[in-house]
């Protein structure tokens, strides 16, 4: 049966919910952010079946009004604003008129000072820093957050709980309702698995990350579990320099812990190493805390060029665009500082 591009339609959520009322599955273009962009194919059951669970983890309900900035061609997007249509709430487009939202946590940092007080909003992301959680609660907001991938749907959840005197605050990730994680040491160590019924039903047309292993299903993406909270390091996107394979996220991971605006670590061409770590920050304050943090690395994983951006550019699916940033700031450099 021929499955539903949802942008080719003028309107995609009712193309999704037509899809729905026949029985067509979902043809679904993934965000490119970690690659060529590929088509999933989906059951339109996989999303519905996790409808009641999303709506209490954004507290989207009948009367919400849900600001989504995203386009409507991201996964994220598309979900959150089909699952408004089913329960009744509308989609506005100025921030000032929500009462809910959905963003990605670059979204949240750069556009969160634009939504009311007392506005819920569920973050989609593999990383939500503390630093970031905390002011958004300063804001009021209310914060929850999950972690999930086009192939595979929502894999883990933090609904909000009140830290004392830190307003609403999401506790660590932990499975989303129905579905089980286990990390093993393939495709790489680390690698996060998951048994669910929201897993794709595989691709329509180039092949892509999705590896399974019976009921289990992997895209690759790297973390662990401490204490039944899931920590997520993020795909496995790597420089190599010197003839070192570095992990993008396990340098991002120690530097978020002091960082205080947005910034991201990515690779620059080099002439001799054929390419260095480069970290670029927005708030200027950044660059001693982030360096001082960066010297507690091996010196494979230290970044050698450091640049500052007024924003770091973002994806139409709202997540950093490293490429971008690469492209924009990188000419090949003949030496390192």
């Amino acid at each position: 049966m021929h499955a539903v591009r949802p942008e080719e339609h003028a309107d995609p959520v009712e193309a999704v919910l037509a899809a729905h009322r026949a029985g067509t599955r979902l043809s679904l273009a993934t965000s490119g952010t970690t690659g060529a962009v590929r088509r999933v194919l989906r059951s339109t059951q996989s999303w519905w079946g996790s409808f009641a669970a999303y709506s209490e983890l954004s507290g989207v309900a009948a009367g919400a009004r849900v600001w989504l900035p995203g386009p409507l061609t991201s996964t994220m997007v598309l979900f959150a604003a089909v699952h408004a249509a089913v329960v009744g709430a509308t989609r506005v487009d100025d921030p000032g008129e929500a009462t809910h939202a959905c963003l990605t946590p670059a979204q949240l940092e750069m556009r969160g000072a634009e939504l009311p007080r007392e506005t819920w909003v569920a973050v989609a992301g593999a990383a939500l820093s503390k630093r970031l959680t905390l002011r958004a609660a300063a804001r009021g907001l209310t914060v929850s957050h999950y972690y999930g991938a086009a192939e595979l749907s929502f894999v883990a959840a933090s609904a909000p709980r009140r830290n004392e005197g830190a307003g609403p605050v999401p506790a660590g990730l932990r499975p989303f309702a129905g579905v089980e994680i286990a990390i093993r040491d393939t495709p790489g160590p680390g690698s996060i698995w998951v048994r669910s019924p929201s897993v794709c039903d595989g691709y329509d047309g180039a092949p892509g990350p999705l590896r399974r292993d019976g009921e289990w299903a992997t895209v690759g993406d790297v973390g662990r579990i401490r204490h039944g909270v899931l920590e997520v390091l993020g795909r496995p996107d790597a420089v190599t320099t010197a003839g070192a394979t570095v992990l993008l996220a396990e340098v991002e991971a120690v530097l978020a812990g002091v960082a205080e605006g947005p910034f991201a670590v990515h690779g620059l061409p080099h002439a001799v190493f054929g390419e260095v770590l480069a970290v670029t920050c927005v708030d200027p304050a950044d660059e001693p805390r982030l360096r001082a943090a960066a010297r507690t690395l091996p010196a494979s994983h230290r970044p050698r060029i450091w640049r500052r951006a007024d924003t770091l550019p973002l994806t139409p699916a709202g997540k950093v665009d490293r490429a971008a940033l690469a492209s924009v700031l990188g000419t090949t450099l003949g030496g390192a500082r």
